[in-house]
């Protein structure tokens, strides 16, 4: 004889409920679902007709079945998401950048044509992505079912200071940092880093200095509207993003045409061309990278303000 559809919800439902609880398990579940259909009954409904409509309304018994089993249907639980959801959000900001950056940075020390380069870049970067979510999602899955403590809150002395973008403390040091580059182009231009037989040789090309102390100048005056303004708005992400590009630019745009370094410099064969090449790249990466991370928080300060 086959089994009733309630003999068979009940018997789905409590499938995995410890041996102990079972018969209380069932018990409760049957009698339930024969309270419901009976009321259906006096209602007029047909009998066949009323369990079914009274086992529709319960849902899936595999919902109660973890109910009485006390396991939980989601990955990772509202107790752990948050704590997941930084963590991943904080590897995800920086460490594919960082594994396709390197990639990219050895193709280009040993000369791979530009389609390698950014082929590779961009495989090992997405990679990366797919591990890191897989990975990090699977960590906390398993501290979850093993009910590991890993969160231990917040407290009011981690909230940010007001205003705290535009601080006097950042002006200060963005100032002495622009300053202390000024003053190493002017001294490479007069006095020169280099010396070739005890004569001091500059290693910047000399007709750069005063374009390099235009944007010095160009991002104090723009550190100093920062200050003043006591926070980042668009318009700031704007001019940083606008000065950040313009850098980069004249940079690469040198290094590429080989006209950042001295004549003087290149001929005196203090330095191979070969270590000049790996030089020339590695600040070219440097600068990419520094500037990249500017124009990016920039923006991210912008849309955090609630101005």
């Amino acid at each position: 004889m086959s089994a009733t559809l309630t003999e068979r919800y009940v018997s789905a439902a409590t499938r995995h409920v410890p041996t102990k609880e079972r018969a209380d398990a069932r018990e409760k579940l049957e009698t339930s679902i024969a309270g419901s259909v009976a009321t259906r009954i006096s209602r007029g409904e047909d009998p066949a007709a009323a369990e079914r409509a009274a086992l529709i309304d319960l849902g899936d018994p595999a919902v109660l079945a973890a109910g009485y089993a006390r396991t939980t249907l989601h990955l990772i639980g509202p107790r752990y998401y948050l704590t997941w959801r930084r963590l991943l959000s904080t590897l995800l900001s920086f460490v594919p950048i960082l594994a396709a950056g390197g990639v990219a940075l050895g193709q280009t020390i040993e000369g791979a044509a530009v389609g390698e380069i950014l082929g590779s870049s961009i495989s090992v970067g997405f990679s990366v992505v797919l591990h890191l979510c897989f990975w990090v999602t699977l960590v906390f899955f398993i501290l979850e079912r093993a009910g590991v403590e890993i969160d231990a809150g917040w407290n009011p002395e981690e909230l940010p200071a007001v205003g705290a973008e535009g601080s006097r403390s950042e002006l200060i040091g963005s100032l002495v940092v622009l300053g202390l580059a000024g003053g190493a182009v002017l001294w490479d231009r007069l006095r020169g880093f280099a010396q070739v037989d005890g004569e001091p040789v500059p290693i910047l090309n000399t007709g750069l200095w005063p374009w390099l102390l235009a944007l010095l100048g160009l991002h104090a005056v723009f550190s100093l509207a920062l200050y003043r303004r006591g926070r980042w708005d668009t318009r700031l992400a704007v001019i940083n993003t606008v000065l950040a590009l313009v850098f980069v630019s004249l940079i690469l745009t040198l290094l590429a045409r080989d006209a950042l370094v001295s004549a003087e410099f290149l001929e005196s064969g203090v330095l191979e061309a070969e270590t000049l090449r790996i030089l020339g790249i590695l600040l070219g990466f440097a600068v990419v990278g520094l500037w990249g991370w500017s124009i990016l928080e920039g923006w991210l300060k912008s849309r955090r303000d609630p101005g």
